[in-house]
């Protein structure tokens, strides 16, 4: 069966195309060369699609954090209600288009989504408080979709953490909570609960707690809450720390099952994992082996140890 489509949104300056205001395109060879092998790139350009042109004049926020406008540098011609219709049109049409991510450029009066520059209605130095136009729509219309800056995608931590947002979502989408039966809700979750216990333990047990209790009342208010938890939870960074031991909980489930070499080879794997030395592939790899070697049940079928081939790849470099 093939893959299913994964689809992330992106500033299409990002991908090389000359969308700017000065004609020019801010080229990333992670999301143009990288992200687009494994997923379907679908460009956005707020300030092109809005009609403004190529080349034209440059953008600024001005006012108010919680109520900029959007004007012209030289004219001081307002575009803010003029984007805000736009971008509410643009992001219902996207959220049809089942979009499992967005990467948006960072510092675009328009596109970023933190510290963009926000000017002074009266003159003066800018502040660093601002969120674009297009990107506050975009934000608070899908709340839990993963929306990343490509800025911040050079930092691998930040770049995984967003990798694995992204393809959690997908599965959740996927899984059509809209038509979810309360046995599938419990196979979701039990699928993604060690990826779960490594990014909040804590998080983790109360979606257990939410899980177990699905049976009482109607379902609909559990999936939605599920949901929220869920990509609540993977925002927040799993630490190695947390990661080795999720990896000894594994392992645990392995013990009386291996011979002497296999166990050290294990526990010598999460010890170099721990200390930094080797990454986090090297232990999981090894568990999974082992996990289907001897049929483990209650480890088939986590998506900690056995994501998706893309995500493996990307998280991977390429």
């Amino acid at each position: 069966m093939p893959a299913a489509r994964i689809r992330i949104g992106v500033s299409s300056c990002l991908i090389g195309t000359p969308v700017r205001y000065d004609g020019r395109h801010k080229r990333n060879a992670f999301v143009a060369d990288v992200l687009a092998r494994h997923v379907e790139l679908v460009p956005v350009c707020p300030e092109l699609e809005l009609g403004l042109g190529v080349p034209r004049e440059p953008i600024r926020l001005v006012g108010r954090a919680a109520a900029p406008r959007l004007v012209g540098e030289r004219s001081g011609r307002d575009h803010t209600a003029a984007m805000r219709a736009f971008a509410r049109a643009r992001v219902a049409a996207l959220a049809r288009e089942g979009l499992s991510g967005f990467v948006t450029k960072k510092d675009s009066p328009s596109c970023g989504m933190e510290r963009v520059r926000l000017h002074p209605e009266r003159g003066g130095p800018p502040r660093r408080d601002g969120v674009g136009a297009f990107a506050r729509e975009l934000l608070a219309a899908l709340p839990l979709l993963p929306v990343e800056e490509e800025g911040r995608l050079e930092e691998p931590a930040l770049r995984e953490s967003f990798l694995e947002r992204v393809f959690a979502y997908a599965r959740w989408r996927r899984a059509r909570p809209g038509r979810m039966t309360r046995g599938g809700l419990v196979a979701f979750h039990a699928a993604h609960e060690l990826l779960l216990r490594a990014h909040g333990p804590a998080a983790c047990r109360r979606l257990d707690r939410l899980v177990a209790g699905a049976g009482a009342g109607p379902l609909g208010p559990v999936l939605e809450a599920y949901g929220a938890g869920l990509m609540t939870v993977l925002r927040t960074p799993a630490t190695r720390g947390r990661h080795a031991a999720v990896l000894r909980h594994v392992a645990g489930h392995l013990r009386g099952l291996l011979a002497d070499g296999a166990r050290e080879e294990l526990e010598e794997a999460i010890g170099e994992y721990a200390r930094g030395r080797v990454p986090l592939i090297v232990p999981q790899a090894l568990l999974l082996r082992h996990a289907r070697r001897h049929r483990v049940a209650c480890l088939a079928g986590q998506v900690y140890l056995d994501p998706d081939p893309r995500e493996r790849a990307l998280r991977s470099g390429g």
